[in-house]
């Protein structure tokens, strides 16, 4: 186990453990998480334990073109059940994101110092948030990074049956649109891989990385993309 310090300095990522641990301690300060992502690096954790670094392998991730929606997921979009929108509410989304409880999840990894972070990041122009409304009401929505032609999915609520699939339903073709190339899941769910999300090497996803994070597009470039929408 690598222990951090002060210094904004990463391990390999195939030094991770067994479960995909690869280091602890640190801070989860804006410039630290963003550093972590670029290296394939995420944190989670909880409030009872110290802060923990993961690069597990393999890597779960979602390619764009591979994505897929179920008849009656597609069906539920022409109702036109609910209205979307990107980065109208990051903070109450991640707030809902942190405190919904979901069925088989004791706690949750979005701890208020993380939570901070992620608004900061959010306010640096890389975070951004899905709302999805009904009747005035948020009801779901999910919230991300997004660095270069890459977008680090992070979590995503629903207090409407189907509130949360509409809003990544409806994220997806964004994503294309501004260039994305990779959504980074992080660790397999049967919620994701529904959409066609997969297992693949964490060697291949590091490879992904170095393509896909030039440094000439980590320049936050979808600070106002709400507004390029409306």
């Amino acid at each position: 186990m690598h222990f951090l310090t002060n210094e904004l300095k990463f391990p390999p990522v195939d030094l991770a453990d067994a479960e995909g641990i690869l280091a602890m301690g640190g801070d989860v300060t804006p410039q630290r998480v963003l550093l972590a992502y670029q290296k394939g690096i995420f944190p989670w954790y909880s409030d009872e334990t110290p802060i923990l670094w993961w690069a597990p392998d393999p890597r779960f991730v979602l390619y764009p073109e591979n994505y897929k929606t179920s008849k009656s997921l597609r069906q539920t979009l022409r109702k036109n059940l609910f209205t979307v929108t990107f980065d109208h509410a990051f903070e109450e989304v991640i707030d809902k994101c942190q405190n919904v409880p979901r069925a088989g999840q004791d706690g949750t990894w979005i701890t208020d110092e993380l939570k901070e972070t992620f608004c900061d990041i959010h306010r640096l122009g890389f975070s951004h948030s899905v709302e999805v409304w009904q009747d005035g009401e948020l009801v779901g929505g999910l919230f991300g990074t997004s660095l270069g032609r890459a977008y680090f999915g992070e979590s995503m609520f629903s207090l409407v049956s189907n509130a949360s699939k509409v809003g990544f339903a409806t994220l997806v073709p964004q994503l294309i649109n501004r260039g994305i190339k990779l959504i980074d899941c992080q660790v397999y769910t049967d919620h994701l891989s529904r959409f066609g999300a997969k297992n693949i090497p964490r060697s291949k996803y590091s490879e992904h990385l170095e393509v896909l994070l030039d440094f000439d597009s980590l320049q936050g470039s979808w600070k106002n993309w709400s507004k390029e929408d409306e």
